[in-house]
């Protein structure tokens, strides 16, 4: 289970005090305990200033050594209004072996030069997700399931021009194809937490789970898939966790069953929040009605 960062600001600017400086940096979430270390991977991806998406990824942890020399370069040159970063713990429905599971190819964020994701759960049954790709499963490169949930979700945006009915119709199909497989104890996705941006002046964030995964990293009042954002009339920072200890309400909760948009507006950023549908399981007899 990974980490997440996303900014959205008016102006272009470096998320470097979130991604490095700040006491709960990404950085320092990488490495909070020996038995939460996010050592599988990171990436950082920005819009440049003619729109086009920039990622940078790294195969193992980012506090590691000479990993963490290339992270702390890459927070410092990835300027602009639209940053996003992401932390590696991975999931492996496919049962592979590490040296199959860990590979730039694997690292987030995932990207199509005009669009930036990022993920944080599992779905389980990534094979059998693939045939609703449609013509984009060719685009699927790695082995992450993050990187076919991303692909299904860019498939019903391309459709529909609009993430938030992308998400919802991706999550619909991640149920249908749970009970098409004879609904397994387990769940069709554990979280499905996703940062998702198709251009340089607007973010959406999603927050949805199941089950009780425990507390956050260094936010141990916090539930692991809350999410967490910061907004002022100039940025909003959004992300798993806050990214320092401001008391009072600094950090505001975005729970699961939710979602944010920002859109950056003149030389504001305007912040929405809403509650996303109840998906509900199908029982046995709802599904063959």
């Amino acid at each position: 289970m990974c980490r997440l960062l996303g900014m959205l600001a008016a102006e272009p600017q470096s998320a470097e005090h979130w991604l490095v400086r700040s006491d709960r940096s990404l950085l320092a979430q990488s490495n909070a305990s020996p038995e939460t270390a996010q050592k599988d991977g990171w990436g950082v991806g920005w819009f440049d200033e003619h729109g086009r998406s920039r990622v940078e990824r790294g195969t193992g942890g980012a506090f590691e050594d000479g990993e963490r020399e290339r992270f702390v370069r890459t927070a410092a040159v990835a300027n602009g209004t639209l940053v996003l970063g992401h932390l590696r713990h991975a999931s492996n429905p496919l049962n592979l072996t590490r040296e199959q599971l860990i590979g730039a190819l694997n690292s987030q964020p995932f990207d199509t030069h005009t669009s930036l994701f990022v993920h944080n759960g599992a779905i389980p049954f990534p094979n059998e997700t693939r045939p609703f790709l449609g013509v984009h499963e060719k685009e699927v490169k790695g082995v992450n399931d993050s990187e076919v949930l991303f692909h299904l979700i860019q498939r019903h945006n391309q459709e529909m021009n609009d993430p938030h009915r992308a998400y919802v119709r991706a999550v619909e199909d991640l149920i249908r194809i749970w009970v098409a497989v004879g609904r397994p104890l387990e769940a069709p996705y554990s979280g499905l937490n996703v940062l998702y941006s198709t251009s340089p002046n607007e973010l959406w964030a999603f927050c949805l789970a199941r089950g009780d995964h425990g507390c956050g990293l260094l936010d141990t009042g916090r539930p692991y898939y809350e999410m967490t954002y910061h907004d002022e009339p100039h940025r909003l920072i959004v992300g798993s966790e806050p990214f320092d200890g401001m008391p009072g309400g600094y950090w505001k909760p975005l729970p699961s069953g939710t979602y944010l948009h920002a859109r950056k507006v003149a030389e504001r950023v305007v912040v929405e929040v809403a509650p996303l549908p109840e998906f509900t399981l199908p029982t046995p007899s709802l599904a063959h009605a």
